[in-house]
């Protein structure tokens, strides 16, 4: 029998030596590739939560309790008094599924050489993972246009209503309107970030008409025998005054100052309780108009001083509106031409 020679023996046994361990060695290469089959690649993270070394079952439950949780809580938007509460988890789709395949993938691609050798030298050849988020948008639309129902109140005019008893103000009032694009671009971002509260932005409306545009007004109240001087929406002042007798009453109406006149001159109306008093009477004590008096447009009538002071309170004039003399030198001095006066 035929023998070959010892040293091609020696080197077949050390050839069989070799493959018997290379054999054993891939073997073991592939068991313990299998053991660690789910395991992340080291390093690797999602949204910036570490997840290396872990099975995907407990990376899967990390991130749910560390990013989707959390995500998923309602956001407290609030402006002024009001809270609104706004249901994250109804606007919010993670996809846990992306992300956890996103971080297995530098393992997953890797050759079974490559994979031992990452292993052997513990190389970290995991990366961060960015989140895997998705907005329903229509949803948040739909909520803020709800909220801006509650929220938006158009700006309100000052006004003045002359009703017989007296005059109404309504004070002006800023509006206020939701900012829907600011809103939604901040809702988006906390939803997105975590943040989980919210100052609601809004744009602030200004009337056309201020309390300031309103100036100055008079009511006369017949019943009362007063006149009321307003300055935009505010009592300015009070008086009492005389008013017309029965048969020369004042008119009722909605009339306004046409001028002022110190120290006026009286002119004869031409009526027959004047027929007797001269054409005209000069400023002094003696003039029935006093030191001042204020044209109204209503033909014949104003407001005027007296020395009659015991007729103030009283139906004792010829359709004029007596006051005491002090009285209306205060109110020519507060008062313009054009100013409306209403008489009820």
């Amino acid at each position: 029998m035929h023998r070959a020679p010892l040293k091609a023996r020696i080197f077949a046994g050390i050839a069989a030596m070799l493959l018997l361990c290379l054999s054993a060695g891939s073997a073991w290469a592939v068991a313990d590739d299998y053991q660690v089959r789910n395991v992340m690649p080291a390093g690797s993270a999602i949204a910036g939560v570490d997840v290396g070394g872990m099975t995907r079952a407990d990376a899967s439950a990390l991130i749910e309790e560390e990013l989707v949780a959390p995500l998923s809580e309602p956001i407290t938007v609030r402006y002024g008094d009001q809270t609104f509460i706004l249901p994250a988890e109804n606007l919010v789709k993670i996809d846990l599924d992306t992300m956890l395949a996103g971080a297995f993938e530098p393992k997953a691609t890797a050759s079974l050489p490559r994979r031992v050798m990452v292993r052997l030298t513990d190389e970290q050849i995991g990366d961060d993972v960015p989140l895997a988020l998705s907005l329903d948008e229509d949803a948040l639309d739909a909520w803020l246009t709800e909220v801006a129902g509650q929220v938006n109140r158009p700006a309100v005019d000052a006004t003045a209503s002359v009703e017989t008893t007296g005059v109404v103000f309504i004070a002006a009032e800023s509006g206020v309107v939701l900012d829907e694009q600011a809103a939604r671009a901040e809702l988006s971002l906390a939803l997105r970030t975590g943040s989980k509260e919210i100052d609601l932005p809004v744009d602030v409306t200004e009337p056309s008409m201020t309390d300031a545009d309103l100036g100055k007004l008079m009511f006369v109240s017949l019943a009362e025998r007063k006149v009321y001087l307003y300055n935009n929406g505010e009592l300015e002042k009070s008086y009492s005054i005389a008013i017309g007798a029965p048969g020369h009453s004042t008119p009722r109406g909605d009339w306004e100052i046409t001028a002022k006149r110190y120290m006026p001159t009286w002119g004869n109306p031409g009526s027959a309780w004047a027929e007797n008093m001269p054409a005209t009477i000069a400023p002094g004590p003696n003039n029935p108009l006093g030191t001042r008096a204020i044209n109204i447009s209503a033909s014949g009538i104003r407001f005027h001083g007296t020395t009659d002071d015991a007729s103030i309170g009283r139906a004792a004039s010829h359709g004029c509106m007596r006051m005491h003399m002090w009285d209306v030198e205060d109110l020519y001095d507060r008062v313009e031409v054009g100013i409306p006066v209403y008489i009820r």
